[in-house]
């Protein structure tokens, strides 16, 4: 009396399985014990919106800050002692002028982290946001180059108040658009204006990540 050949291979105990690799009820019979993949798992869903790294936003926008105050007390400095505009104060109280000087320099830094503040809220609530950012910032600058002239002060000063203002909008606007589009995790298949703002933004921010 002969005995039939035992299979080779490991003996599996419990349901079994057809040629697929599935068992009786259809399911993976391989998955268990680390025979093979196992039924796929869900993956996590994919964001619909960018994401932000505060990490990378919020020091850009205290750099642009530092730099802001800067921009302002350089302007103050060229207006009183290079071309003797009596900028904020009258000439007697020399270069740097009075404490309105350093009003205008904290002025010029707060306004900074409040244009990245507004920056990260739409980029976290609205689409095109860097458009948005653009006009708003756009708009409170003309606005800042317009107020001097309502004042009693000299008509030079007024002139260069208002050209300190303007560089001082340029200089935000330009610096927090592009630590903002620097910030950003792009979601799958967003274009390359789906943020808004100047295409040169995307181009630079393609060449520093190396996607040429």
């Amino acid at each position: 009396m002969t005995t039939a050949p035992m299979p080779d291979g490991p003996r599996r105990d419990g349901p079994s399985s057809d040629a697929y690799g599935r068992d009786v009820y259809g399911r993976d019979a391989y998955s268990a014990d680390g025979y093979g993949p196992g039924p796929a798992r869900p993956g996590r869903p994919r964001p619909t919106r960018p994401q932000v790294d505060a990490g990378k936003l919020w020091p850009g926008g205290v750099a642009t800050a530092v730099v802001a105050g800067l921009v302002a007390l350089v302007g103050v400095l060229v207006c009183r002692w290079l071309f003797g505009i009596p900028l904020l104060a009258p000439k007697s109280d020399g270069a740097y002028g009075d404490v309105h000087t350093t009003d205008l320099v904290l002025l010029a830094a707060g306004a900074a982290l409040i244009a990245t503040a507004l920056a990260h809220l739409l980029l976290l609530s609205t689409p095109r946001p860097l458009t948005f950012f653009g006009w708003i910032i756009g708009l409170a600058t003309v606005l800042a180059v317009l107020l001097p002239f309502s004042t009693a002060a000299p008509l030079t000063a007024k002139v260069a108040t208002a050209v300190v203002d303007l560089v001082l909008g340029v200089a935000i606007g330009s610096l927090i658009s592009g630590v903002a589009a620097r910030s950003v995790r792009m979601p799958p298949g967003a274009g390359a204006g789906y943020l808004g703002g100047s295409p040169s933004m995307y181009d630079d921010r393609r060449s520093a990540s190396g996607l040429n």
